[in-house]
């Protein structure tokens, strides 16, 4: 989407956003930041080029000075109209001179600065020969939680998502499921999600019966049949901000053992929800729900970790998983979707966004989390 994530943000939230990244780089002894294009510059600006191509663009920020979008000259009138353009100064560059040697005297120093993860090679090897005393880190390395804690509008946004998701899963249960390929029905997933607002579809995984094992499974063609267990997973960007949830449903009756695994996820799903609050560590969330399937003799078959960070990207920072002793804080939104993968046979994903609240947690997710039997 050209120069806007299609969300009602002002300048002056961009202009928030920016002195806060600022002011969070210069506590973290940078002498500044570099966005490229990407979801970093979307966040921070509301501007994404009109095409990617190898010509520079760069948002210079740093503490105490007026940050400055880099852009080529035959893109200025769409940075122009950028919701953040009011809030930052614009300097372009025409073909045949050098961006690099320009750039390099808006940082003023030859310090470590952060620089985005999807900056190209290109771009940061022009800029160190232009500017040789400098060095950079990743922003994901260095300013992991940049875009961690929502404000109350983002927070919407978020919500927004989620209950078009939960829209969709709605409808999509009652599709027929038996006798149709998974790739028919992540279609019907896309359809619907669009349907309900989404303007970008990242992930429609349609699981079933044994491909269920497998957590990042791709619908393909295998037919669904009667008898199966399926785990449906999709997602997307809606007015800029993501969705992601998982439910996993049953086509017919299921088994005594099948209707056991699931609850036990279900559990540990309950588990890792109830352990958000602000300053439990992001490893508890992890913990709380490992230790459930872990109880139930299941913990070979929980192979990836509870949560991932969601904004807008679907997933970023901050993530539940052990080792993460980062603290929860009110604004954070992440997934916690513990899953039991049993390898030729079958799988089970329960999956909500969850975001942080001052005295816990709030579920933007609200489907049914029992197993649920489509036909």
């Amino acid at each position: 989407m050209t120069g806007s994530t299609g969300a009602s943000f002002t300048a002056d939230d961009y202009r928030a956003r920016m002195e806060r990244a600022a002011r969070t780089a210069a506590e973290a002894g940078l002498a500044g930041l570099l966005v490229a294009p990407g979801p970093d510059l979307v966040w921070l600006t509301g501007y994404t080029p009109p095409a990617v191509t190898e010509r520079l663009t760069l948002l210079v920020l740093a503490a105490g000075q007026d940050p400055v979008l880099v852009v080529p000259a035959l893109e200025a009138p769409d940075a122009h109209r950028a919701p953040g353009a009011a809030a930052l100064t614009l300097r372009d560059w025409t073909d045949g001179k050098d961006p690099y040697t320009a750039t390099a005297a808006l940082l003023g120093t030859s310090g470590r600065f952060g620089i985005s993860d999807n900056a190209w090679a290109l771009h940061l090897l022009a800029l160190q020969q232009a500017l040789p005393g400098s060095s950079y880190a990743s922003l994901t390395e260095a300013l992991p939680m940049l875009r961690a804690v929502k404000d109350a509008a983002e927070l919407d946004l978020m919500a927004a998502a989620g209950a078009a998701a939960d829209a969709t899963f709605e409808e999509i249960r009652d599709v027929p499921f038996a006798g149709r390929r998974e790739s028919e029905v992540a279609a019907d997933l896309d359809r619907l999600l669009r349907r309900h607002g989404h303007e970008q579809v990242d992930f429609t995984i349609v699981a079933s019966g044994p491909k269920g094992a497998d957590p990042h499974h791709e619908a393909g063609d295998r037919v669904i049949a009667r008898g199966d267990m399926i785990v449906l997973d999709f997602g997307g960007l809606r007015n800029g901000y993501g969705s992601d949830t998982s439910r996993t449903v049953h086509v017919g009756e299921p088994t005594d053992e099948e209707r056991r695994v699931h609850a036990v996820v279900r559990e540990a799903q309950e588990a890792g929800f109830r352990a958000v609050r602000p300053g439990a560590a992001c490893q508890d969330v992890d913990r709380a729900a490992r230790q459930v399937i872990a109880d139930a003799g299941y913990g070979a078959y929980f192979i990836h970790r509870t949560g991932h960070g969601i904004g807008v990207t679907t997933h970023e920072p901050p993530y539940m998983i052990e080792g993460e002793e980062r603290l929860l804080v009110p604004g954070m939104c992440f997934s916690v979707e513990p899953g039991i993968y049993l390898p030729g046979r079958f799988g089970v994903r329960i999956e909500d966004i969850v975001t942080v609240t001052e005295d816990g947690g709030r579920r933007l997710n609200t489907t049914t989390r029992e197993l649920v039997i489509v036909e």
